[in-house]
């Protein structure tokens, strides 16, 4: 399980333990910390480190000092940090010489500074830390079992620090706030770290759009309903594969693109996709599973209707009747609007768009049963409604404006420009078939 770290403090010495602690809020966040009950106090009430999860014992009052021995010597503790006063009389708590002794005994590193604790962080920055960012009501699974897991199969090998995702917060925002921390390590530091996203496609495409440029690797533990992302790379789709393909190790370098400059990882739909994700509800998909998608699929088929389209691609325009048009980076074969081509690719620079302009609602499934057929056989649809392009940039037009789902998100935007990024993202995935 994840190493503990012990703090202790003269009260001369808080005030150099909480500007350590500041410098080195990245590195101390993956240790679960225990601390004197009065020094866990001072933690949480500055805002410097009120953002730590203390644990506290006895106060140094009651013997702190030597619980925290007994705690060492029993193998509670991995790692002790005491800032100790250098001119207290001896005897005075904490007692150093008590803390020698049991670390000693039980050969548990101890840091007596600020230079031994950085010494002994940059040893520790040679093993990788993950930073899960977990969606906890994604999937129809108990969370807690699920995180539980997570950290049994990952913990072993890296220091994992787990974000939860809030309510009415953007785990994009979440992301990019980590990034901006991991960001401000040294150059040297940045091949030790990780983010690994446990969600639907929509916390999974979140988080990848604020890694994406930053080099930092993706790892992925789909815990959704269409896992449309995990299943295009080949990731498993059960919490042990997962975890198993990050410990592997092996990457892929995969495009991303931006709609507007909104973060696209996985496909963005006008029309007909956009108004199926709309009515397939959370509440559907907790009943239904995928099969919510089917059903509201149906429903969608059976009022959509056509639109204007002006498509302008390299400077040339083009206009088409339309009841559907998916632009795709990464999508599987279960994404059928988007299999125009067969297949999409997830690395070549270029964004699939299939358009499809059926006149009735018969056209209409004679053009999705194209499109399945496409996907099956991995080979262009061929049929009189569809339409199939490769572009790097598009920008597309609607009249009258259409329902736009980017990544699972409903989004208000007309006209829409979707520009891919070619190898934004290196993301943790099986290694192909020989």
């Amino acid at each position: 399980m994840t190493q503990a770290l012990a703090l202790l403090a003269s009260e001369s010495r808080h005030e150099a333990l909480l500007e350590w602690l500041d410098r080195q809020a990245i590195a101390v966040a993956g240790f679960p910390l225990i601390a004197t009950t009065e020094l866990a106090g001072r933690l949480q009430g500055d805002p410097r480190t009120s953002h730590l999860t203390v644990t506290a014992f006895e106060p140094l009052a009651d013997g702190g000092d030597i619980h925290l021995a007994a705690r060492v010597l029993a193998g509670g503790v991995d790692l002790v940090l005491a800032f100790l006063d250098p001119e207290a009389p001896p005897g005075t708590p904490p007692d150093a010489r008590l803390l020698l002794r049991a670390c000693d005994l039980a050969s548990v590193p101890l840091a007596l500074s600020a230079a031994t604790a950085d010494l002994l962080m940059r040893g520790l920055a040679h093993g990788r830390a993950a930073y899960l960012i977990f969606n906890p009501v994604a999937g129809q699974g108990d969370p807690n079992a699920d995180l539980a897991l997570i950290r049994s199969i990952l913990e072993p090998q890296f220091l994992v620090t787990v974000l939860l995702t809030r309510a009415g917060v953007d785990p994009a925002e979440q992301t990019r706030e980590l990034v901006d921390l991991l960001e401000s390590r040294p150059a040297a530091d940045a091949g030790n770290v990780m983010i690994v996203a446990s969600g639907g496609d929509g916390t999974v495409s979140a988080v990848a759009g604020a890694v994406a440029g930053t080099g930092i690797p993706l790892g992925v533990i789909p815990r959704g309903t269409a896992n449309a992302f995990a299943s295009a790379l080949g990731i498993p789709t059960d919490l042990v594969g997962a975890c198993d393909t990050i410990l592997a190790g092996h990457t892929v370098v995969v495009d991303t693109a931006l709609c507007n400059d909104v973060p696209m990882t996985l496909l963005a739909g006008l029309g007909f996709e956009a108004g199926m994700v709309d009515r397939a509800t959370r509440e559907l998909k907790t009943m239904l599973g995928p099969l919510a998608y089917v059903l509201a699929g149906a429903q969608q088929l059976a009022t959509q209707q056509p639109f204007q389209a002006r498509f302008e691609i390299d400077g040339l325009v083009t206009e088409v009747q339309a009841a559907a048009i998916t632009v795709a980076n990464v999508a599987p074969p279960t994404s059928v609007l988007a299999q125009g081509f067969g297949r999409v690719i997830p690395d070549d620079g270029l964004l699939e768009i299939t358009i499809a302009s059926p006149t009735t609602r018969l056209q209409g499934l004679n053009a999705l049963a194209s499109l399945l057929t496409s996907a099956v056989v991995q080979s262009p649809a061929n049929h009189p409604d569809l339409l199939c392009l490769r572009a790097r940039k598009i920008t597309i037009t609607t009249d009258p404006p259409q329902k736009l789902v980017i990544d699972g998100e409903m989004l208000e935007a007309d006209p829409v420009t979707f520009t891919c990024l070619p190898g934004a993202l290196t993301v943790f995935a099986p290694m192909p078939p020989p």
